[in-house]
C-alpha cells in the first residue's frame, strides 16, 4: 500500500484563494478523498453508499484501510448519512480553501470530497467582484452540459460556516436528482444536492452573448475583462495584479466595478435556479435524499 506524504502542502493543494486572489479558484481535488485537517486521504470507491467506501490511513509508516464512516466516528465527526451534500463550483472544491474557511472559525476540517458528474449545470463567472478582489465562479443551467464537479459532504456546523462565506452574494438551491442527474464514481445517482449560485447573475462574453466560461486562470480572466472595458481598466488596471490589490482593499471600488459589469451590458440574470431555492426548515441530509432507482451499478 502507498504511504507517501498526503499533506496538502506535499500535494500542492494548500493554496488559499481568499489570501492569494490570483490563485482562484484554487486546485480542486481530482479523486475521491477525505479532507482531514492538513491532509487529504484517498478513498477506495466501492459499489455502495459513500460511508461504506474505504479510506486509506497511515500509522507509523504503514497503511491500512477501514470504512469511511468508521474513520469519521473515530475522529468524533458526523457519519456521511448525517451530512449535507453540497456541489462546489468555485474555490469550495479546493482543499486549501475549505480548510481555511473552517479552521479559522475553530471548526474541524473533516470533509469527504468526491468528484461527481452533474448533468444540466455549467460553470460561468459571477457578475460581481468578490471581497477578496477576484471574480468568482457561479453555476448556470445548461441542459446540454455534463460537468465534473466536486461534492463536499458537510455537517451542520460546517454548512453554516460555508453559508456565512457565501451570503449575500450567493443563494443556496437544492437540485433534485431527477432534473439534474448526479452520478458518483460508484455509479450511485444522488437524489439531490445543494448548490450556491450568484445573486448577481452571470457574466456574458461581449462577442457571443453567451456566459463566459468560469473556473479557469483568474489572471487571464481579469486581463480579458480589462481589455474589454476601458472603464474597468481605468478603475482597476493596468493588470490583474493591480485589479486584485485595488479591489481587495476597497469595498467602494468593488461596488463600482460591479456596476460597470452591468453598465457594459455583460450581466445575464440567473432565474433558472430560483425554482429550486432552499426554503426547507432545515437542510436535507444525505440519508434523506434517496438515490434514484437503479442507482448502483450491477454487480456480478
Amino acid at each position: 500500500m502507498r504511504t507517501e506524504d498526503r499533506s496538502l502542502a506535499a500535494l500542492g493543494l494548500d493554496g488559499v484563494p481568499a489570501q492569494e486572489p490570483l490563485l482562484y479558484p484554487g486546485r480542486p481535488i481530482t479523486a475521491p478523498s477525505l479532507l482531514t485537517g492538513d491532509e487529504l486521504l484517498e478513498l477506495d470507491v466501492r459499489p455502495l453508499r459513500l460511508g461504506e467506501w474505504f479510506v486509506e490511513e497511515r500509522a507509523q509508516e504503514a497503511a491500512a484501510q477501514r470504512r469511511l464512516d468508521e474513520a469519521l466516528v473515530d475522529r468524533g465527526q458526523a457519519v456521511t448519512g448525517r451530512r449535507h451534500p453540497v456541489i462546489a463550483v468555485g474555490s469550495n472544491a479546493s482543499p486549501g480553501q475549505v480548510t481555511y474557511k473552517l479552521t479559522r472559525l475553530g471548526i474541524p476540517a473533516q470533509v469527504p470530497m468526491v468528484p461527481v458528474e452533474v448533468r444540466g449545470v455549467a460553470v460561468g463567472c459571477s457578475g460581481h467582484i468578490s471581497p477578496a478582489g477576484y471574480v468568482a465562479g457561479t453555476p448556470y443551467v445548461d441542459r446540454e452540459a455534463t460537468t465534473r464537479l466536486v461534492v463536499t459532504w458537510l455537517d451542520a456546523t460546517q454548512l453554516k460556516a460555508v453559508d456565512d462565506t457565501e451570503f449575500p452574494d450567493y443563494r443556496r438551491a437544492i437540485l433534485p436528482g431527477d432534473s439534474f442527474e448526479m452520478t458518483m464514481p460508484s455509479g450511485e445517482r444522488l437524489g439531490g444536492a445543494y448548490i450556491y449560485f450568484s445573486a448577481h447573475g452571470v457574466l456574458a462574453d461581449p462577442l457571443t452573448g453567451r456566459p463566459r466560461p468560469g473556473g479557469g486562470d483568474q489572471a487571464e480572466l481579469l486581463a480579458a475583462l480589462l481589455k474589454d472595458s476601458p472603464r474597468l481598466s481605468e478603475l482597476l488596471g493596468p493588470d490583474a495584479e493591480s485589479w486584485v490589490a485595488t479591489a481587495g482593499a476597497d469595498a467602494a471600488v468593488r461596488e463600482h466595478g460591479t456596476r460597470i459589469f452591468g453598465e457594459e451590458g455583460w450581466v445575464l440574470p440567473q432565474t433558472e435556479f430560483l425554482t429550486y431555492l432552499d426554503d426547507a426548515p432545515r437542510p436535507r441530509l444525505y440519508d434523506e435524499l434517496p438515490p434514484l432507482g437503479g442507482s448502483l451499478p450491477p454487480q456480478g
